[in-house]
């Protein structure tokens, strides 16, 4: 195919300098979000420090802490998905155990901010199944990646 478009290699070149480009650009957004991110939950743990002294009691304060925890830690894992090396063996498998981890912890998240007081039983269920789902897709990747990565069993000499 390269052969019989003309062109096609500078087309490629150009796709290759906007993509990296691009994965720059969202790079520095995303380390700004999550340094953002992360000042605020220090202010929002030095706050509550504050004023709730070192053993705060309310589930709604700890919820909301535990929730900008994971949001900057999702930021963070976004911004590595972003950073995988285009040329490497296994790429996709990256990406997609990434954006599974990802998943899996805005789902978390969502479990840890949830009030239990208004949340209907399918909402629950809808969020569980989700969990579920992604937990198991993540582990059938993760099974294919290991099984490719293992070493061959070695049979043990005669000798010894």
């Amino acid at each position: 195919m390269k052969n019989t478009l003309p062109g096609f290699i500078g087309l490629a070149r150009l796709f290759d300098f906007f993509e990296g480009a691009a994965m720059l650009i969202l790079s520095i957004c995303i380390t700004l979000v999550a340094c953002l991110g992360l000042l605020h939950v220090v202010v929002a743990v030095a706050r509550l420090i504050i004023h709730a002294g070192l053993s705060p009691t309310e589930p709604a304060v700890l919820q909301e802490v535990f929730g900008l925890f994971f949001t900057v830690l999702i930021a963070l894992e976004f911004r590595h998905s972003i950073l995988v090396l285009p040329g490497s063996e296994s790429q996709g498998m990256i990406r997609m155990r990434s954006v599974l981890l990802i998943g899996m912890m805005a789902a978390v998240r969502k479990f840890i901010v949830l009030d239990l007081n208004g949340v209907n039983v399918s909402e629950l269920l809808a969020l569980s199944a989700a969990v579920l789902s992604l937990s198991a897709a993540y582990w059938l990747v993760r099974g294919k990646a290991m099984v490719r990565t293992e070493p061959m069993p070695q049979t043990p000499s005669a000798n010894q």
